[in-house]
């Protein structure tokens, strides 16, 4: 998503963190070639604002993210796709593919 999006940012943009399950599969910190100094080059020239975020941060807003989120949802305004794998023999598998991508949305696990 970053080598997409990251070219096409105006100057100025802001880049919200949070979250980096697509580097939970590296071997190590140097896989390729060290392409942090021309990212920071860009940061720099584009005057970018970079800033990570965990969830629990916001939990104080939590139960009216909820209020809100559900009337949204009633309503046709937010639409969600869940990625649902039966039985809990298949996790394993399910996990590894969420791991490599092959999920769309929120991957659940139903177990009878």
């Amino acid at each position: 998503m970053w080598d997409a999006v990251f070219p096409l940012l105006n100057p100025f943009a802001r880049i919200p963190v949070c979250g980096l399950i697509a580097q939970y599969n590296s071997v190590g910190p140097f896989e390729g070639p060290d392409r942090l100094p021309v990212v920071m080059r860009d940061v720099l020239t584009k005057s970018l604002t970079i800033r990570g975020f965990i969830q629990r941060e916001f939990a104080d807003q939590r139960p009216a993210f909820y209020r809100e989120m559900a009337g949204w949802i009633e309503s046709g305004q937010v639409k969600y796709r869940e990625d649902v794998v039966m039985g809990l023999e298949k996790a394993p598998q399910a996990l590894i593919g969420l791991l490599e991508g092959r999920n769309f949305g929120k991957l659940l696990i139903k177990v009878s």
